[in-house]
């Protein structure tokens, strides 16, 4: 009997899942199997607490699998090599998949099954699962193609499956047993498929309400935010049913003035953002390694100043709402999306480092790293895409706006507890400072102001080279959104024209 391996990858659910289907509809028998590959948790960008999240909802999609009649097999190796191994033992001729938008490792990985299957003589169907067009042609009209397959019916899982007998559901292995470095997240988002169900439900009934008002704010945002990423990224809900739910709760409040019908239409905005922003490294996987305009490599050291970074890694800049975001992701493996950009604004600008220095470590601490949509961002808030915005966030400032109470930076730097409220976002401005900087809490790594000025300097005469705009209108034709058919744009949009000084920075966002 001829055997398709459906191989799960960022998929790990039975619930509309076109693999699935396309492999159960097959004749033949059906291995599920996850590959627990040494040489990806081996990368600087993954950590034990994005493996703890994932075995978790390995757990959970096991179970679903035996009730299905054929057990998911967890393997330890490299692709190639388990595939060839299992290939050698059943008669395999073909394999099924999802389509991974992954990082350049994941990327180079599919090269080489692919080779492999070919010269084995195994077909290797990969179906998509989101709005990420494979060998997409251009930009022109992806919106659209994205939005039919949203509306389009969730695929439903089979009633069972055809597996292989004497098969035993896979255990994953431990973090310690992939050598993962020690990685203590208390505050982390529990994995699975039910926990991923449960936050949708809570979402959208009660929770999401004060969405966009709230999702700004760190603190606010902690509840107010979906936090459905995580199970998003490793596909415990696919995409698909999030966004039909959040559609069938936006009919059901349309009209209603209490908040719930701007909430989630800034919520479904954003779910496209992701499919958006995840088509940018799936057209154009370099941009992981390289600058999306050329114009800007170079401009940062290669090789970054080691005590700021190791400074902005603990958290200990000496800017007080900086160290509290960044204290806050370390002990919970999320932070709200723009506390994220200034993460990353203020490492580029006022610290002056390289977006490939900070970008995998803010990476292992992210539980919901998701690479399509991480790497475009990192080039974005570091103004290295030529297309967009340039945005020096003032941290300080951000510290005001978004923790007006200071309750936020108290909690994860108490050690500012004696700081007046009036000073807790400048101690060096409070007259007892004197005896706080530099022995309890350390004093800034920059002056911000200065910083900001020196940035703006630096980055705007990379804009002024010639021939800037060249490559800058090549990447905006590749990867800015397009105009949608009442003239809105869709998802985020290419800078326009200011009036007045072209040259203006947003500096305090």
């Amino acid at each position: 009997m001829d055997v398709t391996i459906l191989w799960f990858k960022r998929d790990l659910r039975v619930a509309d899942h076109p693999a699935l289907a396309h492999a159960a509809a097959g004749e033949g028998a059906v291995l599920p199997l996850y590959i627990v590959e040494p040489g990806y948790w081996a990368l600087p960008d993954t950590s034990a607490r994005q493996w703890r999240f994932t075995a978790e909802c390995l757990g959970a999609l096991s179970d679903e699998l035996v009730a299905l009649g054929a057990p998911l097999q967890v393997e330890l190796g490299e692709a190639v090599s388990v595939l060839d191994r299992l290939a050698d033992r059943w008669p395999v001729t073909r394999i099924v998949s999802h389509e991974e938008t992954g990082n350049a490792w994941t990327y180079a990985r599919d090269r080489a099954v692919a080779i492999w299957a070919r010269g084995r003589g195994i077909a290797w169907v990969e179906l998509a699962q989101s709005g990420v067009v494979r060998r997409l042609a251009g930009r022109d009209g992806w919106a659209a193609r994205r939005d039919r397959f949203m509306r389009a019916p969730q695929v439903e899982a089979p009633a069972a499956l055809r597996g292989l007998a004497g098969t035993m559901p896979g255990t994953p292995p431990e973090a310690r047993d992939l050598r993962l470095a020690f990685d203590p997240c208390p505050g982390r988002q529990k994995g699975g498929r039910a926990a991923g169900l449960d936050l949708l439900d809570s979402f959208l009934t009660a929770r999401g309400q004060d969405y966009r008002r709230a999702m700004s704010s760190p603190m606010a945002g902690a509840t107010a935010c979906s936090r459905l990423s995580p199970h998003i990224a490793l596909g415990s809900l696919s995409l698909r049913e999030v966004e039909q739910a959040t559609a069938a709760s936006r009919r059901a409040v349309a009209g209603a003035g209490d908040g719930w019908a701007g909430s989630l239409k800034s919520f479904s905005s954003r779910l496209a953002w992701r499919d958006h922003f995840m088509q940018k490294l799936e057209d154009e996987p370099t941009l992981e390694h390289r600058c999306l305009h050329s114009a800007y490599e170079g401009l940062r050291p290669h090789a970054p100043d080691a005590a700021r970074l190791a400074a902005w890694q603990r958290g200990e800049t000496g800017l007080p709402f900086v160290d509290a975001c960044m204290r806050s992701l370390i002990h919970t493996g999320w932070l709200n999306f723009r506390m994220r950009s200034m993460l990353v604004a203020v490492a580029s600008y006022h610290l002056w480092l390289d977006w490939r220095a900070t970008g995998p470590y803010l990476a292992r601490m992210f539980t919901d790293y998701e690479p399509g949509i991480h790497w475009p961002q990192m080039q974005m808030q570091s103004g290295t895409t030529g297309m967009n915005t340039i945005r020096i966030y003032n941290p300080v400032k951000q510290g005001y706006d978004q923790d007006p109470t200071g309750a936020f930076t108290r909690k994860w730097l108490p050690e500012l507890a004696e700081v007046p409220d009036a000073f807790l976002h400048e101690p060096w401005r409070w007259q007892g400072g004197r005896r706080l900087l530099g022995r309890r809490y350390p004093a800034p790594v920059v002056d911000v102001a200065a910083a900001a000025r020196a940035a703006r300097v630096a980055v705007w005469g990379v804009r002024e080279r010639a021939g800037f705009g060249d490559e800058a209108a090549r990447v905006i034709a590749r990867h800015a959104s397009r105009k949608d058919r009442a003239g809105r744009f869709v998802n985020d949009r290419a800078p326009r024209p200011r009036r007045g000084d072209a040259r203006q920075l947003r500096l305090d966002l």
